[in-house]
Order: structure tokens, then sequence, then C-alpha cells
């Protein structure tokens, strides 16, 4: 169940990019946090794209176009090496949709919010890790039996 918010400036994301970052990168979040890539979990993972502004977001030194992803997750979902692997993907994901190349990787930030069990909801009830983890293996059962 993540969320994902990309800010970029205006015009910084190639017109594909701009078309297909946001699944491009649910499909990422749903990977490194073990989720079954089914419809189901697709129709949960939100993905929004923030562009800024001309002159909008600039740094001390320069106004070379820099992108923040910020990914909010259920606390428990990701392990010190499933966030060091978002970390890596989500960079190129977002470099490929920028057409920039991986020498360029400090221009995108990505922050991870792993929100604590118990502290989100979605319609009208809260939702716990434990629970995600559970509808994901009964996913991947159905995805299996289907297949076999």
């Amino acid at each position: 169940m993540p969320m994902i918010r990309l800010t970029v400036p205006s015009g910084a994301l190639t017109e594909v990019g701009r078309a297909t970052v946001q699944r491009d990168l649910a499909a990422v979040v749903l990977r490194w946090e073990g989720m079954p890539d089914t419809a189901f979990f697709r129709s949960l993972t939100w993905s929004y794209l923030v562009e800024l502004p001309e002159n909008a977001q600039v740094t001390a030194e320069d106004d070379t176009p820099r992108f923040l992803a910020d990914i909010t997750v259920p606390g428990g979902a990701l392990s010190e090496s499933r966030r060091a692997g978002l970390v890596e993907e989500v960079t190129k994901t977002v470099l490929a949709a920028a057409g920039l190349p991986p020498q360029e990787a400090l221009r995108v930030w990505v922050l991870i919010h792993e929100q604590p069990d118990g502290t989100w909801g979605a319609g009208g009830s809260v939702v716990r890790y434990a629970d995600l983890a559970a509808l994901a293996q009964k996913e991947r059962a159905g995805v299996t039996e289907a297949r076999g």
C-alpha cells in the first residue's frame, strides 16, 4: 500500500518519461516491498507527479533540475537491504524518465517514510502491515493456482 510523490521541475522529464514514470515507480516500490504485481495491489499503490513551475527549484549553486521522490510505505515493509535496493532502483527510474545518465544520480533524492503500524487508514478502517502481507500471500497463491 505504498504512496509515491515525485516532485520535478516543469519540463525536466522526457515526453515518454512523463507518461510512464508514475506506473514505473509503482512497480518498483511494489517489487521492493515484496508485494505481488496484481491488479489489486497496483490499485492500492498511489502515485502523484508534482511538477513545479519554472524557477521554483534551485540549489545554492545552480538551477540544474533536481528530483525528489517521497515514498511512504507501511512500517515493517522494508528491511535495510530492501530500502537500499528501492533507493537505487527509484533513482535509476527517475533518471531514465528525465533522459539523464547514471552519473547524474545525485540529482535524485529518495525519502522513505515508514508509516508506523496502526496509523494508516483506508476504506474507513485501520490497515495493518500484517493484514497486507496476508493478502499478498493469498494473491500470490491465487496467481500461482491460476497459472498452474
